[in-house]
């Protein structure tokens, strides 16, 4: 589980073919390992990765086949920026929201503007992922915890203040770029919780004749 606030931004170092998917080596930057070990987890531009090895200054991941199709590491190339961030502990503020590094799918940046000292993204989304994008809710792009200033359709507009442009790989970010989407967890589940509610209600014993025969109807 992560928070979305990013730690360090780190650059792809190796990337080779592994069955379907890829090994990688990532450089950290800033981010302290001292405390990782293997098996940790650390979200690399929002996707959950396991640390099969440390190498000083870097770590060492596999990323399956199913991660590849469904995120940006599909078009990653050597000195690839991406956003870092380490597992939460107990004792973790929770600055962004609860992110669980799964991404659901892949947006592009469609336009870049100013607004005051920050700067507006409108992000184009798959259309099957809009159901679950609020204004003023939670989302999370390339890792990054960020709030939805705005819909308009198939898009959602992101407000970003200096800090968080300066912090992250957002600073990078042109028209056409390709993100790495992952909507509020919330949102997921109470879908799901409306959908299974939804057919046990429809599989339930009771129906008007029960209710007439118990009393409730006259």
């Amino acid at each position: 589980m992560f928070t979305g606030i990013i730690e360090s931004v780190g650059t792809l170092s190796q990337m080779s073919a592994q069955g379907d998917g890829y090994r990688v080596e990532i450089k950290t930057g800033k981010l302290d390992l001292s405390d990782v070990k293997l098996g940790d987890s650390i979200a690399s531009n929002g996707v959950c990765l396991t640390v099969v090895a440390l190498n000083g200054d870097s770590f060492v991941a596999d990323v399956s086949g199913e991660t590849v199709s469904l995120t940006g590491f599909a078009n990653y190339q050597l000195g690839q920026v991406i956003n870092l961030e380490k597992a939460v502990t107990p004792t973790t503020r929770l600055g962004g929201h609860m992110v669980s590094g799964h991404v659901d799918g892949i947006g592009t940046i469609e336009s870049i503007s100013n607004n005051g000292s920050s700067m507006d993204y409108w992000v184009c989304s798959p259309h099957q992922l809009m159901r679950y994008i609020a204004l003023k809710g939670s989302i999370t792009i390339d890792g990054i915890s960020l709030t939805v200033n705005g819909l308009d359709g198939d898009k959602f507009r992101l407000t970003i203040v200096p800090h968080t442009s300066d912090e992250t790989t957002i600073k990078y970010f042109e028209v056409g770029t390709k993100v790495n989407v992952e909507v509020d967890q919330i949102a997921r589940y109470l879908e799901r919780l409306m959908q299974v509610s939804a057919s046990d209600e429809k599989s339930s014993n009771i129906d008007m004749d029960l209710l007439a025969r118990s009393g409730f109807l006259k």
